[in-house]
């Protein structure tokens, strides 16, 4: 789970909008070795009840620590969707494994730079889902450089991260809405050709 999408911070929470280097808007992603199949596809308004589910599990939160304020708002997170889904700005793609909604991914810009988020429903971790998602979104989204951001202490994100070639550029210490402190960010970078 990377954090900070716009809005209210819940990530992977963008919309479907067709910014500037976006491809083709779907993808599969088998990645290495074994593991679920994994395709991008846009998020229908059917999906919306699993997502807000997802987003809402409590050690996922506190894993992401960069959230809602409170992820038990259904209101806040449907017009959350609303706004991010028709933004121009945002590319959010429904991530599902072996034919079951496992999370979303998307990327944003902000102040002109574009940041990639993702959540992936706890019942996938472990399973390569986020990484395969990942690297699929980046054949298909080709804005280089792209920027990311985790919890220092999330380091499942990192190295799903790190292993699709972003590199730590540095930290922050912002306030975390889930685990109600000041914790470490680690800052990434992806840069290069797509």
């Amino acid at each position: 789970m990377n954090s900070n999408a716009p809005g209210t911070g819940v990530p992977g929470t963008v919309g479907t909008g067709t910014g500037p280097g976006t491809g083709t808007g779907t993808g599969t992603g088998t990645g290495p070795g074994p593991g679920p199949a994994v395709t991008l596809r846009a998020v229908a308004d059917a999906d919306l009840d699993a997502l807000y589910d997802q987003m809402r599990d409590r050690q996922a939160v506190w894993m992401a620590a960069f959230t809602a304020d409170d992820p038990d708002d259904r209101a806040g997170f449907d017009a959350h969707f609303v706004r991010l889904r028709t933004s121009p700005y945002v590319v959010l793609r429904a991530v599902e494994a072996d034919g079951v909604l496992a999370g979303t991914i998307a990327s944003f810009v902000v102040a002109g730079d574009t940041e990639i988020t993702y959540w992936i429903d706890r019942k996938q971790w472990g399973r390569g889902v986020a990484s395969r998602a990942l690297a699929s979104f980046l054949r298909m989204q080709t804005v280089r450089p792209m920027y990311a951001r985790a919890a220092a202490d999330n380091h499942g994100s990192l190295r799903v991260l790190q292993k699709a070639g972003f590199r730590i550029i540095g930290t922050e210490t912002p306030y975390a809405n889930a685990r109600d402190a000041v914790i470490e960010e680690t800052l990434l970078r992806l840069d290069g050709q797509a």
